[in-house]
């Protein structure tokens, strides 16, 4: 039996969604529901948080399909101690560190002067030089405010709901974005 939730299909075939499945056709019927409850409400968010930490679409949306997946197994340890959502992002941030570990090995294509969009070999080594620095600043914030930054400027996720993902509030959010900033820069200066 496959179920289609938009755009992805799950296998459901034999799974423990909290021990419904298989046992009564109502509850089955019911626990499917939820599934699909949950896919709707919260699959965009999934996706542009994995959008924002992989930068590929496809990337993110198979990372989103495996969340899912791997949200339906897990679902009995899920303990409602935190917003369904937040519980999702956090599986969606495990199958990030798991895929880039299983692709690291593998060497990174660097753009050459060949591409399109050709500048000057000056030019493009200080953008790079720039570019190289961005990185390392952004690299030396500390975890909230790197994962902060991150779903800032490549998630274009609002203030409102960085807060949520990470479990504080919206003014939270915009402190620390500020702060994150102010030593963003003074980074940048130190190492230019």
């Amino acid at each position: 039996m496959r179920v289609k939730l938009n755009i992805y299909y799950f296998p459901v075939t034999k799974l423990c969604f909290s021990g419904y499945i298989g046992k009564n056709k109502r509850l089955e019927a019911a626990a499917l529901n939820d599934i699909e409850r949950a896919y709707t409400q919260h699959a965009k968010d999934v996706y542009r948080y994995l959008l924002s930490l992989s930068h590929n679409e496809d990337l993110a949306e198979d990372l989103t399909q495996e969340t899912f997946f791997r949200a339906i197994r897990t679902m009995s340890n899920y303990d409602g101690s935190c917003k369904l959502s937040v519980w999702l992002c956090q599986i969606a941030k495990h199958i990030w560190y798991q895929w880039l570990e299983k692709h690291s090995r593998f060497k990174q294509v660097e753009f050459n002067d060949d591409m399109p969009g050709y500048e000057s070999p000056e030019r493009s080594t200080l953008l790079r030089m720039e570019k190289t620095a961005l990185y390392k600043a952004i690299h030396s914030l500390p975890e909230p405010m790197r994962e902060l930054v991150h779903m800032r400027l490549t998630g274009e996720f609002t203030f409102a709901e960085i807060g949520e993902i990470l479990g504080k509030n919206e003014n939270w959010a915009r402190t620390m974005y500020y702060r994150s900033k102010q030593k963003i820069m003074k980074e940048m200066e130190k190492l230019t």
